[in-house]
């Protein structure tokens, strides 16, 4: 007679380091959101959430040993991601934020006529 969870044993030891790697990383990124870090609190945040993506990727999805298809989908993402990054930062970068013409920038102080 089988045991109901019959194939459901402990998962390997390396996805529970894994699992444990990514738990550090999420403390460690809540720890340093109320840290002093400056203009560098963005970069460490997202070299820390690389990492965590890293890891499942890897680890969890298994992508480098998967199929070829797979890693052409994921580098694909990956390209359109970079795309639409660019052209937000080329949004944001172009921007002027001084008034033309007769308009001035509303401050939220004005007058009801």
């Amino acid at each position: 007679m089988r045991s109901v969870d019959a194939g459901l044993g402990r998962p390997p030891r390396s996805l529970l380091l894994t699992w444990l790697a990514l738990l550090g990383l999420v403390a460690l990124t809540l720890g340093l959101a109320y840290a002093p870090l400056g203009r560098f609190s963005i970069v460490v945040a997202l070299t820390i959430a690389a990492v965590k993506a890293g890891l499942v990727v890897t680890l969890f999805m298994k992508l480098f040993r998967g199929p070829v298809l797979a890693r052409v989908a994921a580098g694909a993402g990956l390209f359109w991601l970079g795309i639409l990054f660019s052209l937000a930062a080329t949004d944001y970068l172009t921007r002027n934020d001084t008034a033309t013409g007769n308009f001035s920038l509303p401050t939220g102080r004005e007058e009801s006529r």
